[in-house]
């Protein structure tokens, strides 16, 4: 068996890409997405796309901080439950 802290060392264990469009309901929301957003940016003009790049640009950087703070997160109450666990 491998050891997940090893790997996690080495790099080969990557929650924010490895969990990304795991999910048939994921890969759908993401191309609906995608295909919403190239629709958007055909019919803005330039001001426009300027100010919906940044806004994307925000929006990207917010949901990677919320990422690491929900992995952070369930980080803490896997070691909570295994610590519960291994004490009772």
């Amino acid at each position: 068996m491998k050891s997940v802290i090893k790997e996690f060392w080495h790099g080969n264990v990557c929650p924010e890409t490895d969990s990304r469009n795991n999910s048939p309901e994921m890969k759908e929301l993401m191309e609906y997405m995608a295909r919403h957003h190239d629709d958007l940016l055909k019919r803005m003009t330039d001001e426009q796309k300027e100010i919906f790049e940044k806004f994307d640009d925000c929006w990207s950087e917010y949901a990677s901080y919320a990422e690491e703070a929900i992995f952070r997160d369930a980080f803490k109450l896997g070691i909570q439950i295994a610590i519960e666990t291994l004490t009772e």
